[in-house]
């Protein structure tokens, strides 16, 4: 399943199913019908953006602080798994301030 981001201020978002989920349960869009579809009002879009922030500072100090583990114990730090969420989030984050800044809304599932 994709999930596609739509707004009249900008052009669709598309996600794999996992990572939209995981950007919607940020945001906080984590109930089953918000999952399926939902709307992110231009009132709520300074609260999204600071929570993907907000995640992806955690994601990005939990790395560093293995990798300094890994290099306290002189072992060869893993590298990132995966695409991180700064990647994933950008483009969603990029998406929320142009809708802000145009008022129109956010939606997905319609």
């Amino acid at each position: 399943m994709l999930y596609k981001f739509k707004s009249k201020a900008t052009g669709d978002l598309i996600m794999l199913e996992p990572n939209g989920r995981q950007i919607l349960r940020i945001i906080g869009k984590d109930d089953t019908d918000s999952l399926a579809r939902g709307i992110v009002l231009p009132a709520d879009m300074p609260a999204a953006i600071a929570a993907i922030e907000a995640a992806i500072s955690r994601e990005e100090a939990l790395y560093k602080q293995r990798t300094q583990e890994s290099l306290d114990r002189d072992e060869t730090p893993a590298p990132p798994e995966g695409i991180s969420l700064r990647q994933r989030g950008t483009p969603f984050i990029d998406m929320l301030k142009r809708c802000y800044k145009e008022e129109k809304e956010l939606v997905w599932g319609v």
